[in-house]
């Protein structure tokens, strides 16, 4: 026993000195940034990784570590004839900006490494192992009220082996491929020196998030929040991971690091990217390559910064966030689940004309065809309010007499409906025909164009007035909230005027303790009110006489790259629906935005058109109808919706 503990000591003594001399042996950093990154990972006190087996391939980056390079001055490799790119590296990642005018080509080859491709602009016909497929890229459209266009980003990831060819459109098209490993024939062209035989692959990888061979639309690849300010739409293949990065303004990333290598490329806004102790501005078309674990972060300009930034090898944590987002999300709607066209009315009669206001009721919905012209003029000779039987055939039940917008079920079998260029809320029956005013005066003058409407239990009934009517001189002294009391009809002024610079959708939560109001337009120079409410979504405490207190911010609206670059605050946020968990759907510019009974984001739907309102409906009250100008969709959903029928 004596000897055994002897030579156990002498064990342990001997593995102590081992792993000391490993630390004592390890490399000192040996350039100046690296020391002055040891400095800042002591001082920041950060806590550093290494990954192992990771290839050396001895290929040197043609970006310096920490360095801000624009890409235009990067020179330019000629691939095929009419077939252009700029490229960048860094350790195991490439990426090619192509530009193809009309009609070139990539002639079929068998892929030598694993390719992403994204269509930034134009169209390709993309063959992949002897199939053709069309991919493009949409531009957002800016909204009339004729026009709701989304933008589309196609992207496909190829295996390495893979089949590939690319023709370009008749308009040309700009393309991102991303590889890893390299592609040596790539940089042959590109003039580099001295490349190895062959180049080799992590040997460690994930799980990628995207099939191969399947073409993607970059905007149904859901949000993942990764920080404070900052959401990503999550891109992984088994050996690289792109993150296509949003970033509010004025948000801040504080220093950091991790492990992988990181290529920052800047799509639109700005940034003052911190590298090491220093900052450096970054605009669009501009990259820096930051080498693992070097110290960085980011202080996000006032327009914003979407970015991408694309890591080798792909990051373990990421795809944890996106994992629990996924499951969040999925829990509402079901995985794999897409909108589909339900009724198109500029094809089937009578025709809609920018739809509003949806609302179920004893087995059919209800909603407004408004007309608006492009310039959202409104004339309610053009207008009707519509009832949809489930099969998707519809007709009108009012038509010519009124420009209807917001309505809701009342507790007789009526509706509740906002005649908002009539100045009025009105008692109407699912024939058509109104047969009492419920609000048109405040304080003995008229109200302006009430907009959307909810009721409470009590039979109260709640609308917001966005004064967004044809007269230019408006009956009251700005934007508001109203409630109309049950027992003597008294109608009641709840927010200041102009509190709010454009009150538009309105819901009560189920139990009706909350009311929820959210802020269409602000901060906009042909808008004629700005409001603090910004783009949020605002949550009230309801008192027992239907007044309101305690607002406070609920929900916090994305905006779009249109509206960020010109500083302002429109979420367009138009119809909301609920469900009985308290979730909210929320139909605005950049789509229908979900959140939890909290104010947690969690998820949006795409559209082929950005969305005006929304409702649930069928038996079950799990279909989410959508309506958007002459279109309706429906997406079934694994949640119930509620509606406060009386």
């Amino acid at each position: 026993m004596r000897r055994s503990s002897i030579h156990s000591s002498i064990f342990k003594c001997l593995l102590a000195m081992f792993a000391v001399a490993l630390v004592q042996c390890k490399p000192a950093p040996t350039t100046e940034w690296e020391k002055k990154n040891e400095e800042l990972i002591e001082q920041y006190k950060l806590t550093k990784r290494e990954l192992s087996g990771l290839p050396q391939n001895g290929i040197a980056s043609n970006l310096a570590e920490g360095k801000v390079v624009a890409t235009s001055t990067l020179d330019s490799a000629q691939l095929y004839p009419g077939v252009k790119a700029k490229l960048f590296w860094g350790t195991g990642l490439m990426s090619c900006l192509i530009t193809l005018d009309a009609n070139a080509k990539i002639p079929e080859e068998t892929l030598p490494a694993d390719r992403l491709l994204f269509v930034i602009e134009g169209s390709i016909d993309q063959t992949i192992n002897g199939a053709a497929v069309n991919m493009t890229a949409i531009k957002r459209a800016a909204p009339t009220g004729e026009q709701a266009g989304t933008p589309r980003t196609d992207f496909v990831y190829l295996q390495k082996g893979s089949k590939n060819a690319v023709t370009a459109g008749a308009a040309g098209a700009k393309i991102l491929e991303v590889y890893s490993p390299f592609r040596l024939d790539y940089l042959t062209k590109a003039g580099v020196k001295n490349l190895p035989a062959e180049v080799k692959d992590v040997d460690a990888t994930l799980e990628p998030n995207i099939a191969p061979n399947k073409v993607y639309d970059l905007y149904d690849i859901q949000l993942t929040p990764i920080a404070k300010g900052a959401h990503t739409r999550l891109i992984s293949t088994k050996n690289v991971q792109l993150s296509f990065i949003s970033m509010d303004p004025g948000s801040t990333f504080e220093r950091h690091i991790h492990p992988e290598e990181q290529m920052m490329f800047v799509l639109r806004g700005g940034c003052d990217e911190i590298l090491l102790d220093g900052e450096q501005a970054m605009k669009p078309g501009d990259v820096v390559r930051i080498p693992y674990n070097m110290v960085h972060g980011a202080k996000i300009g006032d327009l914003g910064c979407d970015a991408i930034d694309m890591f080798w090898p792909a990051r373990a944590d990421y795809l944890e966030k996106e994992k629990t987002a996924a499951a969040a999300y999925n829990a509402i709607i079901p995985a794999g689940a897409k909108p589909e066209l339900f009724i198109d009315g500029s094809k089937t009669g009578p025709g809609l004309i920018f739809s509003e206001g949806p609302k179920w009721m004893n087995g059919k919905i209800y909603m407004s065809s408004m007309f608006f012209d492009k310039d959202f003029n409104a004339n309610p000779k053009k207008s009707s309010t519509v009832e949809i039987d489930p099969n998707g055939t519809y007709k009108a039940i009012s038509a010519g007499k009124m420009q209807t917008n917001g309505l809701y079920p009342y507790k007789n079998g009526n509706l509740v409906v906002c005649d908002m260029m009539g100045h009025q809320v009105v008692e109407m029956t699912t024939k058509g025909e109104v047969v009492k005013v419920i609000a048109n005066k405040y304080d003995g003058k008229s109200i302006d164009g009430p907009n959307d409407v909810i009721t409470d239990a009590k039979g109260g009934v709640y609308f917001t007035d966005p004064q967004f009517t044809m007269e230019p001189t408006k009956f009251q002294p700005g934007r508001a909230v109203y409630y109309v009391s049950p027992t003597d009809g008294k109608v009641t002024r709840l927010t200041k005027p102009n509190e709010f610079a454009m009150p538009n959708g309105i819901l009560l939560s189920p139990d009706g303790k909350t009311l929820y109001i959210n802020n269409c337009y602000d901060d906009e120079s042909w808008y004629p009110v700005k409001s603090e409410k910004d783009n949020y979504i605002w949550a009230y405490d309801v008192n027992p006489d239907g007044t309101i207190s305690n607002g406070r911010q609920f929900a916090k609206l994305f905006l779009v790259d249109l509206v960020l670059d010109r500083k302002g605050r429109s979420s367009s946020a138009d119809g909301m629906a609920i469900d009985k968990n308290g979730n909210i759907y929320v139909a605005t510019y950049y789509g229908v935005q979900i959140f939890n009974n909290k104010g947690a984001f969690v998820g949006m739907i795409n559209l082929p058109q950005f969305p005006v309102s929304l409702c649930f409906g069928d038996k079950d009250m799990k279909t989410l109808y959508i309506v958007s100008l002459s279109k309706v969709y429906k997406i079934r959903t694994n949640a119930t919706g509620f509606i406060n029928y009386l």
